[in-house]
This record gives structure tokens, sequence and C-alpha cells, in this order.
């Protein structure tokens, strides 16, 4: 390994969680941080700031590729959420600012301009100055604030994760035992009174393909089902974007990954994600 190459790995969590939070697609936060080291090695010796340098072009990039993404998003069959990335796999993905990596996180994100979101994931997740983040986004300083305020207004009216790591696993263990039996109210118990229940299934058969909102309607839901979806099959606790998650497998292959948000009274969000492309980064 060069000396280059040395410099470059370890920025690459950095870049990786730069082009992720912007874009909601792993396989496509991979192409932009590759397309960054090829830039990278044929700038040689240009770049006396190599951090400077990466974080500019991968967030460009980035912010090129969220235009052709919203295309295919609109295309979609259902619900669409990010792809979930292992971050027990990678802990250095989520160790600046996690919250900001939460599924949920992202997924309001990809709600916002590509321009706020870049300038809300550079300030609230890697702690890049005002000025800085302007002179990437090539705007002017006060416009790159307002940016960042709407953003993170946005994403604190909607962000359901308000406990510890520790009590959210509590709960999704809780839940997948009452899941498995059918316990309509041993799931109602671990479901605040508001819980919302969204599928992303890329066109699955099973996959629901609207919300189910409501503790009585969601444990209803969820005891219907499983008896049936979850016979045969396994289940292990990961952490799937910082926080604990749910992985549904047959013979050893993902079938579904529950990733929820909750409080400390209880799952205020599920989110299930059967989308087979996504499910890869936890085989």
């Amino acid at each position: 390994m060069t000396d280059r190459d040395a410099v470059f790995e370890a920025l690459r969590p950095r870049l990786f969680g730069v082009a992720y939070r912007v874009l909601g697609s792993a396989p496509d936060a991979e192409d932009v941080v590759q397309d960054a080291w090829l830039r990278w090695h044929r700038a040689a010796g240009e770049a006396r700031d190599p951090e400077a340098f990466l974080v500019v072009t991968v967030t460009r990039l980035a912010l090129n590729l969220a235009q052709s993404a919203r295309a295919r998003r609109e295309q979609y069959v259902g619900e669409w959420f990010p792809t979930p990335v292992d971050t027990a796999a990678d802990p250095a993905l989520g160790a600046e600012r996690s919250e900001a990596l939460e599924l949920a996180v992202v997924h309001v994100l990809q709600r916002l301009s590509p321009e706020a979101r870049a300038a809300y994931v550079l300030r609230e997740a890697f702690d890049h100055p005002y000025h800085r983040i302007a002179e990437i986004l090539q705007r002017q300083e006060p416009t790159v604030r307002k940016l960042v305020s709407r953003a993170r207004t946005q994403v604190a009216g909607e962000r359901r994760t308000t406990t510890s790591r520790e009590r959210v696993r509590e709960l999704l263990e809780a839940f997948l035992a009452a899941a498995r039996s059918g316990d309509v109210a041993g799931l109602e118990a671990v479901l605040v009174a508001d819980v919302v229940s969204e599928t992303d299934g890329g066109g699955a058969r099973r996959a629901a393909r609207r919300p189910v909102v409501g503790d009585n309607a969601v444990a209803r839901f969820v005891a219907g089902f499983s008896t049936r979806f979850l016979d045969g099959m396994s289940t292990r606790i990961v952490e799937a974007n910082g926080l604990p998650a749910g992985v549904l497998e047959v013979d050893g292959a993902p079938v579904a990954l529950l990733c929820p948000t909750a409080s400390d009274d209880g799952l205020t969000r599920l989110m299930w994600v059967m989308n087979a492309e996504k499910l890869t980064g936890f085989s």
C-alpha cells in the first residue's frame, strides 16, 4: 500500500459516511467513494490537504448522483427506505454523531433537497464549520445556515429514537418474542399508542404496501402474519445504522430486517426492509 492509499483508507469511513447520508444507498455511496479514489490518484501532488480535497470531491459527486437517484425512486414500487448498513462490521462509520446515521433519520433526509442533505450531514454528522460547507457547496454562508436550520427542524420533528440503545434492544427482543407466538397483548405492551409500521419490499409479494398505524392495529397486523411468516425462521439481533435491529433468516439467508426506533415508553416506528437487494450486508 502506498502512502496515498494509506491516507485514503484512513479517510474512507468518513467519505462513505458523507456519501451514504446524502444518497441513502450503500451501493451508490461505494461507487462515489471509488470514483473519489480514482480522482485522488489522478490529483497526484495537487491536493495539499487530503481530507479537504476528498470531502469536497465526495460531496460534489454525491450531489450529482442524487439527481438521477431521485428519478429512480419515483419508479420504485411501494415505500422506499435507505439501504441499511452494518455498523457493527464498520464501527468507524457511526463514530461521529451517530444519530445522523439512524435509518429513520437518513430516510427523512432523502425528502430534503440534495444540497440541504449535504449541508446538514457536513454540519451535524461531521461538525464542519459553516464557512467550509459554503465553500464545498459553492453557496453563501447565510444560505448554508438556513439549509442546516431547516433540515435540523425537519429531522427533530420526525426523529423518534429518544432512548438508549440498550432500551431499544430490550424492546426489540420482547417484540420478536411476542411476534413469534402471535401474542397481541404482548406486542401491544411494547408499542407506543401511535406506533407506525412501514415496509420496503421493492415489489415483494408479501410486503405491506401501506403504513399501519396505532398499537392495536400494528399488534394485530404483526400477529396475523407472524405465525405463518416466522414459521421455520430464525431471528438474531444485529446493529444497523448504529441501533439494534432484528434479522429474520431462513437457512441462514436474511429475508427481512426490522429496524425499530423507540422512546422509553416503547417502540415508536417499525421499518421492515424486505427488498432482498438491501439485505446483502447482513448475510
